[in-house]
This record gives C-alpha cells, structure tokens and sequence, in this order.
C-alpha cells in the first residue's frame, strides 16, 4: 500500500529543522551533523506550539543533530515519541560539503549550473536528487501508512530531502523538483491526501493552515 491509499484524510507535515551555525554562513551542510544556534532552538520551540494545534500522530525524524533537536521540541509539547532514520538525512554531496556557496561556484561552477539546469548531478561526487528520493520518501509512505484516517505525521527532515520528497509523493518529473521553493529554518510543507493522490496544501508555512475557501478546494 502506498501513501495515497487507505485511510481518507490523512496529511503530512514535512518540517524543516533549526538554524544552523552553517546556515548563517551559507555553508553546505549536507549530511554534515551540525548541531543547532541558540535561536535554532527558540525557532524549533516556537513552531513545535504550532504544529502542536495540529493534533500529530506520529513524528518521524532524520538523526542528524539538527533535526532531532528540533523534533524534540514537539515531542515536549505532544508527549509523542520520536522515531529517527537515516533515510530522512540530508543529500550527501562529498566535496560540496563546508564550502560556502560563492566557494563552490568558484570550484565546482559547471557542476553548480548543472545542477540548477535540473540535470542530475552528484554535487560534490555525492547522492542525485533521485536517490535521496529513493530513501526518504519510502520512509515517510511506510509512516503514512500507519495513521488513522484524518491523522497527521510530522517529518522533521531537511531542505533538499524535503523538496525530494514532496516531488516524489507528488509524482513530479525529477528535473521540476527545483520549482519547489526552499524553506525557510523551522518553516514546514503540508501534503493532504485527495482522491487522486497526494496534493502540496501549504508551503514554506510558518503558521497554521488556514482552509482553502473557494472553486478549487
């Protein structure tokens, strides 16, 4: 069973995680594990009373520092546990990894354009876009998979793992993932399960949904 079949109504928040000492300097992270700023924190405290008024159900998150620092803020406010997999990690992109984005252009600026073209690259000799889909988004399905109907699963995760995956679950072409805009630290993506599927609801949202009042509801 994937995750647009079974249970009606169900939706999935994909969470991105705290500021980062390397978000401020524009280093890529990738699956480097940096823990959160103090404003991280506060960030991921603020947010996690939001998402609280959205009655989760479950909370699954990438193991990496960050993530699960921000993930623990919910479950203080839910009483949910967490449960970490790898599979939600960060792209792996090998030499990118610590540059800063004028560092990589200047090292790496056919590889970088490539990229941004929608072409499938290993950034830095790591993971394509499609194999992080290839990960992360069985992980978020099997999670889906165990809601009630109606329920809520909240994903704490990572910019590009995000995007990856909403495209997968959305049944985008690979090369459109990048018409996904980024989020935002500590702002999260809501997919809500429809007749035909998955459907994007919300996008780099920093407050709670409000409902769609019109012809294409």
């Amino acid at each position: 069973m994937n995750g647009s079949q079974g249970g009606r109504g169900r939706r999935i928040v994909l969470w991105r995680h705290g500021q980062t000492s390397w978000n401020l300097e524009r280093r890529f992270q990738g699956s480097t594990d940096i823990e959160l700023t103090g404003t991280g924190v506060a960030q991921a405290r603020r947010a996690a009373r939001l998402l609280a008024a959205m009655r989760p159900d479950a909370i699954v998150s990438s193991d990496l520092k960050r993530a699960v620092a921000t993930a623990a803020e919910l479950a203080a406010v839910t009483g949910l546990e967490v449960s970490c997999d790898a599979g939600l990690r960060e792209t792996y992109a090998g030499h990118w990894q610590g540059l800063t984005h004028e560092e990589i252009i200047e090292r790496f600026g056919e590889q970088y354009a490539a990229w941004k073209r929608g072409e499938p690259v290993r950034r830095g000799g790591g993971e394509l876009e499609t194999e992080v889909a290839d990960r992360a988004a069985p992980v978020v399905r099997a999670a889906a998979d165990k809601l009630p109907d109606g329920g809520t699963l909240v994903v704490v995760s990572h910019g590009g793992t995000i995007r990856t995956t909403i495209g997968r679950l959305l049944n985008l072409e690979s090369g459109s993932w990048e018409a996904l805009g980024g989020l935002s630290n500590c702002c999260w993506s809501v997919l809500g399960e429809g007749a035909r599927g998955w459907r994007l609801l919300e996008h780099n949202a920093g407050t709670l949904p409000e409902p769609v009042l019109g012809d294409d509801d």
